[in-house]
């Protein structure tokens, strides 16, 4: 199995530059801060996002993003990739970002399909947990086993 040069120049990237690349985390205690983390037992891949948003009339605006990735080359640039598709967005707008975008962004190779599915199910999960709250705060998630 070979990464594709999108998937080692991400990874490389991120690991010579994580500021840039939004690696790290917000204060835990702010209100406009999401806070998830997944992880995918057969693989050891463990992922933490965290989502600040600002309120533009009726809409959240995701206006930054942090992230933490343990696991494989495929895992965290699924990670920085997903971060980079999110920032701007509205929440409407990032419901419709699906696993397959970071597959083909980054030309994952089919073993590494499960990186960009476990980016796309935390992020959903988030973004569900938003929705139940009316768009008021986000309530972090503890931990979610894929």
């Amino acid at each position: 199995m070979a990464y594709s040069k999108k998937v080692v120049d991400k990874f490389e990237n991120t690991l010579k530059n994580p500021e840039k690349f939004n690696v790290g985390r917000f204060d835990p205690q702010d209100g406009d801060v999401g806070t998830g983390m997944v992880g995918a037992p057969a693989c050891g891949d463990v992922m933490k996002l965290q989502i600040k948003c600002k309120q533009e009339g009726n809409k959240h605006i995701i206006e930054d993003v942090k992230f933490k990735t343990y696991g494989c080359g495929s895992a965290i640039a699924s990670s920085a990739e997903l971060v980079e598709m999110l920032i701007g967005k509205t929440l409407d707008e990032a419901k419709e970002i699906k696993n397959k975008d970071l597959v083909e962004v980054l030309e994952l190779p089919p073993i590494k399909i499960h990186c960009s599915v476990l980016a796309k199910i935390l992020l959903g999960k988030q973004l569900r947990i938003m929705n139940l709250n009316n768009n008021a705060k986000f309530q972090s998630l503890k931990y979610f086993i894929y």
